[in-house]
């Protein structure tokens, strides 16, 4: 199998962690060293009465995120191909570290095998 996807929408109180991104993109980046995956590129964005954007590509493939402080919402999805290994339990982890990060509940989630 190509990969597994994991896309979600979240709910939180943590409203300090959905206004700019600089916690989120340092922690992107222990994820990034801790499972050894590499980064091909990245983009975040800031919006001027909070909320940010984010997408790193990786050469296994991406995650994004985009947050809505002001509904205390945000959406993430992380895919990681199994082209040189199987990431399956990596891509589950990464995904159950962000919800963490954000002390999320779950409100939607998808689990796609490609």
């Amino acid at each position: 199998m190509p990969g597994l996807h994991i896309i979600a929408n979240f709910k939180t109180t943590y409203k300090s962690r959905l206004l700019e991104y600089s916690a989120f993109k340092s922690f992107v980046l222990l994820l990034m060293e801790e499972f050894n995956l590499t980064s091909v590129g990245e983009v975040y964005h800031n919006f001027p009465n909070g909320g940010f954007t984010g997408v790193v590509c990786l050469t296994e493939s991406h995650l994004s995120i985009h947050t809505w402080p002001e509904q205390d919402y945000l959406t993430f999805d992380v895919f990681l191909s199994n082209y040189l290994k199987d990431n399956r339990v990596t891509t589950e982890a990464i995904y159950k570290a962000i919800q963490g990060f954000f002390q999320a509940k779950v409100v939607f989630e998808q689990v796609i095998t490609r």
